[in-house]
């Protein structure tokens, strides 16, 4: 575990980007010798490296500093409903090793064969110094996965699986559990741009729809973990549907079977979205009033400025869908309540490995960002 101060000084270059050691002082409000101190111990642990010097008008070259990309490794599992993925980034969130798998449903047997291989081979490729400077592994997956209906296969064996216990057979090394659709919320937060607001509500459009919640800048998952499961919100009308039954990719899926036409590759390739125009429509124009109303929903809540839209999507598609999104709710006005802003997810289809790997990333080196915010 790092010192406070150490985390404090790293979370502001993973922010900022290379910064000077004058610039620090002044943001984090420490003194230049603090930070001279810290600075020297982070990059004597190969966790900072210094870059060239900046000459300005006035005064001695400022010398930036930045996160040095070798100094700490992080793994993420993503388990989906439909694949499995493993990474490793470096310390500045680059994907650095990727391995992936699609199956008809997610048996235990199946994950457990993926990722013990995927693991194996992964740490194999590292050297002895690389090896030693992985943090940790961070795995994103559905909670309560048993009580969701895929047509493709039971899921019933998630019930008594501890995967947690199952992959510490595997590796020796700390252990990170998050629901996926929050580790993906988890992956905009820390990965995502640096414009973000202190809260938002965030969704994530995957084979089934979820979302996350941040508040005060920080991740919110509540006492069980699954705080922002936005999938489960309940929709206007006699059927009573959730929002996982209209604005999920599966129910387009679903409509494309049922119209005789079949789909090809990942959803966040934009071939896949070759189909009929009418579905296409058809399924956007739902997705978008029943994310409307899942906003109007928690706006009276929660009083958020901004929510966040994102998936394994293409960026045309997922802009499509905020465009609608946002057509829908002015026309739905809501008297007493302030509707938030909407806005584009910036991390993409990797959000929820991402969210993975941050996950032992913010256990050992973050702070969150109120701590160097001022005002």
């Amino acid at each position: 575990m790092r010192a406070h101060n150490e985390r404090l000084v790293l979370s502001l270059i993973r922010r900022s980007g290379p910064t000077s050691k004058a610039e620090i002082a002044r943001l984090t409000g420490l003194s230049a010798q603090t930070v001279s101190v810290i600075m020297r111990a982070l990059e004597a642990d190969g966790l900072l490296r210094k870059g060239a010097r900046v000459r300005g008008r006035v005064g001695q070259p400022s010398v930036p500093i930045s996160l040095n990309p070798e100094g700490a490794f992080f793994l993420g599992l993503k388990l989906g409903r439909r694949s499995v993925e493993l990474i490793l980034t470096d310390f500045q969130g680059q994907v650095t090793r990727h391995s992936s798998e699609v199956y008809d449903h997610p048996s235990p047997a199946a994950v457990m064969e993926f990722a013990t291989l995927a693991l194996r081979n992964t740490l194999a490729s590292l050297s002895a110094d690389q090896l030693a400077r992985v943090a940790g592994l961070g795995v994103a997956l559905p909670f309560g996965m048993w009580e969701w209906r895929v047509a493709s296969g039971d899921l019933s064996a998630w019930r008594d699986f501890d995967i947690a216990a199952a992959l510490a057979e595997v590796v020796k090394m700390p252990i990170y559990l998050c629901n996926d659709t929050s580790a993906a919320c988890g992956a905009e937060l820390v990965f995502g741009a640096q414009d973000k607001p202190r809260d938002f509500l965030y969704f994530y459009i995957g084979y089934f729809v979820g979302g996350g919640l941040v508040l005060d800048s920080k991740l919110y998952t509540g006492k069980s973990g699954n705080a922002g499961a936005l999938g489960s919100m309940p929709l206007a009308g006699a059927a009573g549907p959730q929002l996982v039954d209209v604005a999920s990719l599966a129910t387009l899926e679903a409509m494309l079977h049922d119209a005789g036409e079949t789909r090809r590759g990942s959803w966040s390739d934009p071939a896949a979205w070759s189909f009929s125009e009418n579905i296409f429509e058809q399924w956007l124009d739902g997705a978008a009033e029943a994310l409307g109303q899942a906003i109007r929903a928690a706006a009276c809540l929660i009083d958020f400025d901004t929510v966040m839209i994102d998936g394994s999507l293409p960026a045309t598609v997922r802009a499509a869908i905020v465009a609608r999104c946002r057509r829908y709710l002015a026309t739905q006005p809501l008297p007493g309540v302030t509707l938030p802003e909407l806005r584009e997810g910036t991390v993409g289809s990797d959000a929820r490995a991402l969210g993975a790997a941050s996950l032992p990333l913010s256990d050992r080196f973050l702070v969150d960002r109120d701590a160097f915010l001022k005002g």
